[in-house]
């Protein structure tokens, strides 16, 4: 505002706004994926002000999945890692697309980035420390304990990635209106 940048104050204030609005959910854990995309959507604005030189983003929903319900905070910190770990570190401009689409009775949703990658060896190890149920990095660690306690075994995690290419992180879960509608044996 200082500097007379007035019109992308008014951006910024707005993304952050949504940005919190959308993290506080009205306290709810459990949030349909639109309102999960607007989060992410409101998160990339901000990022994009503070990175601009180095990150451009794609978002691709269908429509159709827009209902379905999903734990809060699935995908931000998945780019939020995308970003640190991928990007940032990156020479050069890099991409984040993340993609939500419906396969047939899954959901399946995607954060792909352009970053540094990893090496197998890398790979391997998060994917181990993932099976294992131990911490990975906070945000990857905490997203897939919330989908595993929602979905169960009906949900799927992958990490997949190359090193200097970029990362991959895919999610399958069943398409659930009301998440109440999982049984604890469903997910056992």
């Amino acid at each position: 505002v200082e500097t007379g940048k007035n019109e992308q104050a008014v951006e910024m204030v707005s993304s952050l706004s949504n940005f919190f609005r959308s993290s506080l959910s009205k306290g709810r854990d459990v949030i349909t994926i639109s309102e999960e995309e607007l989060h992410v959507k409101s998160y990339l604005e901000i990022q994009q002000f503070r990175y601009r030189d180095k990150l451009t983003y794609e978002l691709d929903f269908d429509k159709e999945i827009d209902k379905y319900r999903i734990p809060k905070l699935t995908l931000q910190p998945l780019v939020e890692n995308a970003l640190y770990h991928g990007i940032k570190l990156k020479r050069g401009m890099g991409n984040i697309k993340i993609t939500g689409s419906r396969i047939e009775d899954k959901i399946m949703l995607t954060v792909e980035d352009t970053g540094i990658g990893m090496d197998e060896e890398e790979l391997i190890r998060v994917k181990e420390a993932l099976e294992a149920e131990h911490a990975v990095g906070f945000g990857m660690a905490a997203v897939y304990k919330r989908l595993k306690l929602m979905f169960g075994n009906q949900c799927s995690f992958d990490v997949t990635g190359e090193k200097n290419k970029g990362t991959k992180i895919l999610i399958c879960i069943p398409m659930v209106e009301n998440t109440e509608a999982i049984s604890v044996e469903e997910t056992v």
